[in-house]
């Protein structure tokens, strides 16, 4: 599945990108000082599919650092149930290993008392 991840959509995605910065090698001025547009104090001077592609890329992790923050309280309600279940899957066993020993002990108290029990009669009353 991964492999057809990588060639239907990261192969064309590249080719696309090379083509993208093939058509956009003009140089670009980004300037960062909004008060002197004609001699700028902080300025740089890139490609424009650099400056397209970098904003792209901030502009998707920005998305995802928001979307995690957002997620937060169900990320915290997931641990906190996986941590009760846990518990309650411990509490479980420890019920079951109980019930178990409990069974193992009725089951050899008869054995102990002979074959028909502590008063030495059957079913019908009968002795032997």
């Amino acid at each position: 599945m991964r492999k057809f991840f990588t060639a239907v959509v990261v192969i064309p995605l590249g080719l696309i990108f090379i083509i993208f910065a093939v058509a956009n090698r003009h140089w670009v001025t980004v300037s960062f000082d909004p008060f002197n547009s004609v001699t700028p104090v902080v300025a740089v001077t890139l490609p424009l599919f650099v400056v397209i592609i970098a904003s792209a890329i901030l502009g998707v992790l920005a998305g995802g650092i928001g979307t995690w923050f957002k997620q937060g309280r169900w990320r915290r309600a997931a641990r906190q149930h996986e941590a009760d279940a846990r518990h309650v899957r411990t509490e479980l066993a420890d019920l079951r290993a109980a019930a178990s020993r409990d069974d193992a002990q009725r089951r050899s108290a008869p054995a102990q008392l002979g074959f028909y029990g502590a008063n030495g009669r059957d079913k019908q009353g009968a002795t032997l």
